[in-house]
């Protein structure tokens, strides 16, 4: 069970994830020690699964999101594996998500343009059997994103 003090610690981290220990406990109010300690048992729990860098992905040729609902043919476990598979091997999705509602899945794609985003969804999801349909919403502006 996390109480508030882990919950401060969380907050901050995922502001932040590069923070020293130090930092991080003169942030929250706590002594290096007991930081650290909360900090490996929240490690230890799982609550903490990683740290990671966030990377701007316009700067490496990714400067077009997208988030595309795909609807399967079928509503099987074998063709939503398959479907899940191809779509680990497709280096453009960031993102898989299984979602409820009239489509079976929603992906984060990201690519450098309209043409490489025309390839992603004609050779990679248009040869994938299990698809049956295909809506894209193309992001104009974010105006908050706190993924890390």
């Amino acid at each position: 069970m996390i109480d508030d003090m882990d919950r401060t610690i969380l907050r901050t981290l995922e502001l932040d994830g590069r923070l020293s220990n130090t930092a991080l406990a003169a942030k929250v109010g706590l002594s290096q020690s007991a930081c650290l300690r909360r900090v490996q048992a929240l490690e230890d729990a799982g609550i903490i699964k990683g740290y990671r860098a966030i990377l701007d992905r316009s700067k490496l040729g990714g400067g077009l999101k997208v988030y595309v609902a795909v609807g399967l043919s079928r509503h099987l476990k074998e063709d939503q594996t398959a479907f899940e598979r191809a779509m680990d091997t497709a280096r453009e999705v960031r993102e898989c998500h299984n979602v409820s509602g009239t489509v079976e899945y929603l992906l984060h794609v990201e690519v450098h343009d309209l043409a490489a985003y025309k390839h992603f969804h004609t050779e990679v999801l248009g040869t994938v059997p299990q698809v049956a349909s295909i809506t894209s919403y193309f992001v104009m502006a974010s105006s908050k994103d706190e993924r890390g």
